[in-house]
Parts: C-alpha cells; sequence; structure tokens
C-alpha cells in the first residue's frame, strides 16, 4: 500500500504541476497520500502558500474537488492498477503546525541556538 500511496503522490503532484490550468491551485504542494487497504480511496494531504486558514487554501481546496475526476481519470492513463483509487484532498495543516512550534522554540530561546548539552561534555 505505501509502495501505491508513494505512486498515486508522485502522480497527482505532476498532474497538478504539468495537466491542471486552474490558477488556484497554482501554490499547491501534495504532502501525503493514504490509500485504503482494498486500494479504491485515496485520501491526498495538500499544503497551500499562505497557510491552512487562508483564502488560497478554500480556493485550492474547491478548484481540486472540482478536478477530482479529471485528476483520477489521468491516474487511470498512469498507474496499472486494477481500480483507481477514489480521491479527497484534504488541506494538511502539519506545516502550519511545525512552522508554529519552530517559532514559539526560537521565541522561547531568545532566537540563541540551544547549549550543548552537559553531559556530553563530562564524558
Amino acid at each position: 500500500m505505501d509502495r501505491v500511496a508513494d505512486q498515486v503522490r508522485e502522480e497527482v503532484a505532476d498532474i497538478l504541476l504539468r495537466r491542471l490550468a486552474d490558477p488556484r491551485v497554482a501554490g499547491v504542494s501534495v504532502t501525503h497520500v493514504t490509500v485504503s487497504r482494498d486500494l479504491r480511496h485515496a485520501r491526498v494531504l495538500v499544503s497551500v502558500l499562505g497557510g491552512p486558514e487562508s483564502r488560497q487554501a478554500a480556493g485550492a481546496l474547491s478548484a481540486l474537488g472540482r478536478a477530482a475526476g479529471f485528476i483520477r481519470a489521468e491516474l487511470g492513463r498512469r498507474l496499472t492498477l486494477r481500480f483507481v483509487p477514489e480521491l479527497r484532498f484534504e488541506i494538511d495543516a502539519s506545516v502550519a503546525r511545525g512552522d508554529r512550534l519552530m517559532d514559539t522554540i526560537r521565541s522561547v530561546a531568545g532566537g540563541k541556538p540551544a547549549p550543548p548539552d552537559s553531559q556530553d561534555s563530562s564524558s
């Protein structure tokens, strides 16, 4: 299943880049794909420039939902699977959460690198 998910991720990313002309998906990156055990459904996580709460994210998700049939048909031409999974696009908020976590760490540390571990110097 992981191999299929990786193939779907690569192909969907390529389709978005090369075949989809909708400007609302211009800043979209495919971050992760999970495929059901029966390979009939795929959850496609995407990140959008501007973050998950932005207007761009809402527009991109809408455009991806409308283009899901086209993207699925393209996948069918590219993959050698018995069934082409039905695609469900979702915004991947983990990228934004990671950015906020790094901002918090930087603010707590005062923008300075962490001191070397004292246990390492005693050895």
